[in-house]
């Protein structure tokens, strides 16, 4: 992929689509995973997004599974110079949940083991802890970029005003600022970005990276009343399916897919990526065959009235 068609988050440039490892070491074994991930490399991918606490949820799991294995791929492949890695932390362990500075410390140490590298590309906050206040967030998230073990940081699943006071002290001390916000964002989940968040993200020049972006795979077309889906993410899509607006959103996903032959995947996806803020929407893969229409998105552009038509159907 040419380098004018990637995407700036602080100093990072990004292919436009994120990689999420969410299932690696879930619903993907090591092998399945490295299939995946090499996959989206060989199409010109960069960016791969995980997290201290993927997949804790799987039987038999602790935690950091999705590190591991990514780690074992970027050292077998010794491509680590040619990907942007993101990582969160506050999320993990019931033992070290939050964002406490000693936390931070600590979990970092552990990421990177796993991740077999001495940096973090990019750094997010998982999840907000209001129990510690902003000053000491950044502070602790500052020394790590001044050590060198975090390129960019970043914040998911934070409160507007959390992260303006985040932005505001970071300007006022001179220290590392958010230069990223992921939040849970799609066509049939609007209300959880749009709005303050967003403005805030806009006003301090901040990029989005939404996940959820496929709405747990409601927005690949494939869930439809009447239709069974082998899925350990179908619970999360069956909501959407026998709700006017979902019914909604499909007829207009079909409609401009079927105007550019293109998946319904891809539509979703591009309907995300021209959304003001939006550096490049998060997705992941269980299989290399699902990876196609998501990196499709690098060259798919909607028209002005077809962005129009898929947000007048979200409304």
């Amino acid at each position: 992929m040419a380098d004018n068609m990637h995407r700036t988050i602080g100093s990072l440039s990004v292919h436009p689509l994120a990689l999420g490892g969410n299932v690696f070491g879930w619903t993907a074994d090591e092998k399945q995973s490295f299939a995946v991930l090499d996959a989206y490399a060989e199409a010109g991918g960069n960016f791969l997004d995980t997290a201290d606490v993927y997949s804790a949820w799987a039987p038999g799991n602790e935690g950091g599974e999705s590190e591991t294995i990514i780690g074992n791929w970027l050292a077998a492949r010794g491509n680590r110079a040619d990907v942007v890695v993101a990582t969160k932390v506050g999320n993990g362990h019931p033992e070290r949940r939050g964002l406490a500075p000693d936390t931070i410390k600590k979990d970092v140490e552990a990421s990177l083991r796993r991740l077999r590298t001495d940096y973090i590309d990019l750094y997010y906050t998982h999840v907000d802890d209001t129990s510690v206040p902003v000053e000491d967030i950044i502070t602790t998230l500052d020394a790590l970029v001044k050590e060198g073990k975090v390129r960019e940081i970043a914040a998911s699943n934070i409160t507007p005003e959390r992260l303006r006071a985040s932005l505001d002290f970071s300007a006022r001390s001179g220290l590392a600022r958010y230069v990223a916000v992921q939040p849970h964002y799609n066509l049939v989940s609007r209300d959880t970005y749009e709005g303050d968040l967003a403005a805030v993200t806009a006003e301090y020049g901040l990029a989005a990276v939404p996940y959820f972006a496929l709405a747990s795979g409601f927005l690949t077309g494939k869930y439809r009343p009447g239709a069974t889906v082998e899925s350990a993410r179908s619970a999360g899509a069956a909501k959407y399916v026998d709700s006017e607006r979902g019914r909604k959103v499909l007829a207009a996903l079909d409609e401009v897919a079927a105007a550019h032959d293109a998946e319904v995947a891809t539509v979703a996806l591009s309907w995300l990526a021209a959304q003001p803020t939006v550096a490049t929407p998060l997705a992941s893969a269980r299989t290399v065959d699902q990876l196609p229409s998501l990196l499709a998105v690098a060259d798919l552009k909607l028209t002005e009235a077809e962005v129009a038509r898929l947000t007048e159907a979200s409304a």
